[in-house]
């Protein structure tokens, strides 16, 4: 009779939806959550994990943070829980060079006429879509 198990290194994106404006590079950006385990496999099903780490990264740079185990064993569950600077620790810097406001291109909408250097797609004022000056 032959078994067939492993031990394999393993990374779950978590579902989790919030808009911030990042630290590092100053642009807003959304928090990325997952979890990486390690697993014991048979037969190529996972039977037992162990090792369960958390971890953000920011949509905008790159910049990679460990996350609070609690919180994100919370968010793994499906529970809706807001994410605070003290709940991260820093694990390693974005590439992205930091966005400052001027160096950008200027955007105006078409409906209301409204102006920013922001990175947005659409106005956030009435929702209409910008249009670069």
């Amino acid at each position: 009779m032959f078994f067939i198990c492993g031990v394999n290194q393993g990374q779950k994106e978590l579902s989790h939806s919030q808009l911030v404006i990042c630290g590092s590079c100053g642009g807003y950006g959304r928090y990325q959550v997952f979890m990486t385990y390690m697993s014991l496999s048979l037969f190529f099903i996972p039977i037992l994990k162990w090792g369960r780490q958390y971890y953000v990264k920011m949509s905008c740079c790159g910049t990679l943070y460990r996350l609070d185990p609690d919180i994100g064993w919370r968010i793994g569950r499906g529970e809706q829980v807001e994410i605070t600077p003290a709940d991260l620790t820093l694990v390693q810097a974005g590439t992205r060079e930091a966005w400052r406001p001027g160096q950008g291109r200027k955007m105006r909408c078409g409906n209301c006429g409204y102006e920013t250097e922001e990175d947005f797609s659409f106005c956030p004022k009435c929702g209409g879509r910008l249009e670069e000056r």
